[in-house]
């Protein structure tokens, strides 16, 4: 039971740094949004690669933040049956959707997503915009980012139940942060 502690814990303080450097990406991409309308309507000029910028910044956010948002309780929920449930019916039901829902979506996500992502690695692929940003192929690298921090975050609830299941009472789903 002390390795799921420490699993649970490293998985935590992992999304825990991501989602903090999500946020400061979130400040970036606001800052660039400002450039480009400044530029483009006070100073008459615009640039591809930037406005491309902050949409790049943007979807990353969402992407490398997912992991965060779900450590957080932050993700859209239907909770009308869920919270009328015991604390241990509710261990079992993480455990369940986890193990049937989510981890089979990521594995296929992540699978089919490889010959999409691998492909782009392989011709180093840039933006389709003239004066766009290089590197696309990174943008569709975040899929796979996506489906680990997601996926490490599930496994972390997964043994957070257990924890409680097995009488540890910190680990509740009462207690999660919401």
């Amino acid at each position: 039971m002390k390795a799921l502690e420490i699993f649970v814990r490293g998985v935590d303080a992992m999304n825990l740094w991501v989602g903090r450097a999500a946020a400061w990406l979130t400040l970036g991409c606001v800052l660039v949004c400002f450039a480009v309308v400044f530029l483009r309507y006070v100073v008459n000029i615009g640039f591809i690669w930037l406005q491309e910028l902050y949409v790049w910044q943007h979807a990353a956010v969402f992407m490398i933040g997912a992991g965060y948002t779900f450590m957080t309780g932050g993700h859209v929920k239907v909770d009308i049956l869920y919270n009328q449930m015991t604390p241990r019916r509710q261990a079992m039901v993480n455990i369940f959707g986890t193990v049937v829902f989510l981890l089979p979506w990521l594995f296929v996500l992540s699978v089919s997503g490889s010959q999409f992502i691998l492909s782009s690695w392989w011709l180093l692929e840039e933006s389709q915009q003239t004066g766009g940003l290089p590197g696309y192929f990174l943008l569709k690298s975040v899929i796979w980012v996506f489906a680990f921090l997601v996926g490490m975050q599930g496994l972390a609830l997964i043994a957070r139940s257990v924890l409680f299941l097995s009488g540890r009472e910190e680990y509740s789903p009462a207690h999660a942060s919401h």
